[in-house]
């Protein structure tokens, strides 16, 4: 048999990443042994799958054809894998879920109930963690998943790397500050800042941004939920630094205006967090799957992140 599975996944790789660099990091390749199996694969078809010298890669209708073909089998195995699984594992299992960032349930909560079609066993709870410590409460069991933007080294927890985003600062429409390209820490010192209710050691506006250059801004309020700072921002009674995939509806209806913090930006990173025993348990590994995939689906202006350094993966 001249088609594989292996080849379908690397010429999605390739589409989706744009580059023979970035496919080969994805599929945890050299890109010398990539390019040799996708040569391998276009001697045995006798044709070329796509034109090496554009960037993304123009794929040819053989090319598009496979690709046709990844979109239609792909699916189909890791159906055919997920349900083997639950044959060879029990299809039980629990899955209790905790929030550290509040505008995350934008996208975990169509995350849930993808999964919950393919999982209806396991049993699912979810819970915010803005009022305890929930890093400590997975490493005793009490938790099992934890959605976090502050990895803490702990032993036997191992993050997940989700997705990089940008935060940006929401002001009102007719704000001073709305005509600039990009704030300082300085533009905030007069500034009524709304954040969520957490420690300021656990937001980056402060810890990246502020503090480091010893800026206060003139009053700090908070808001549990995004809507409620929106509404505040867009009413002009304050300023709040938000992820760029959390402003994305109110920019579209031009409720407020978004600024770099910085000319180059402030960039954060999130995490699901599990136990370092739990990454091959199948219920498990495919909601990490699940809520990747979703992200990238329903999220704009976030970015893929490489793994994290060792001492914060087991």
């Amino acid at each position: 048999m001249i088609l594989e599975v292996r080849h379908l996944r690397t010429l999605v790789a390739l589409k989706e990443t744009g580059s023979l660099v970035d496919a080969a990091e994805r599929l945890c390749l050299t890109q010398s042994a990539l390019s040799h199996q996708i040569k391998d694969l276009e001697e045995r078809l006798d044709c070329t799958l796509f034109a090496r010298k554009t960037k993304p890669p123009r794929f040819t209708s053989a090319g598009r054809r496979l690709l046709a073909l990844a979109d239609e089998m792909i699916p189909a195995f890791k159906a055919a894998e997920r349900d083997i699984a639950k044959l060879n594992t029990g299809e039980a299992g629990r899955l209790h879920i905790c929030i550290e960032c509040h505008s995350c349930f934008q996208w975990l909560l169509p995350s849930i109930e993808f999964y919950r079609r393919d999982w209806p066993e396991v049993e699912l709870d979810l819970t915010g963690g803005f009022n305890f410590a929930p890093l400590p409460a997975l490493a005793r069991g009490d938790l099992d998943l934890v959605i976090t933007s502050d990895p803490v080294d702990l032993p036997n927890i191992h993050y997940e790397p989700l997705f990089e985003y940008e935060a940006k600062l929401a002001v009102s429409n007719r704000h001073a500050l709305a005509s600039q390209s990009f704030v300082v820490p300085q533009d905030l010192a007069e500034e009524m800042l709304i954040t969520y209710p957490v420690d300021r050691d656990r937001l980056d506006v402060f810890t990246q941004f502020l503090d480091p250059l010893g800026i206060e801004p003139r009053e700090v309020r908070t808001a549990e939920l995004t809507p409620m700072m929106v509404q505040l921002v867009a009413s002009g009674r304050g300023v709040a630094c938000l992820p760029n995939w959390a402003l994305t509806e109110y920019l579209a209806n031009e409720l407020l205006t978004a600024l770099r913090m910085s000319e180059s930006g402030l960039w954060g990173r999130l995490y699901a967090a599990i136990r370092s025993d739990q990454r091959e348990v199948p219920f498990m590994s495919e909601f990490l799957s699940t809520a990747s995939s979703t992200c990238f689906e329903t999220l704009s202006g976030i970015k893929r992140i490489a793994k994290v350094s060792q001492s914060l993966v087991d």
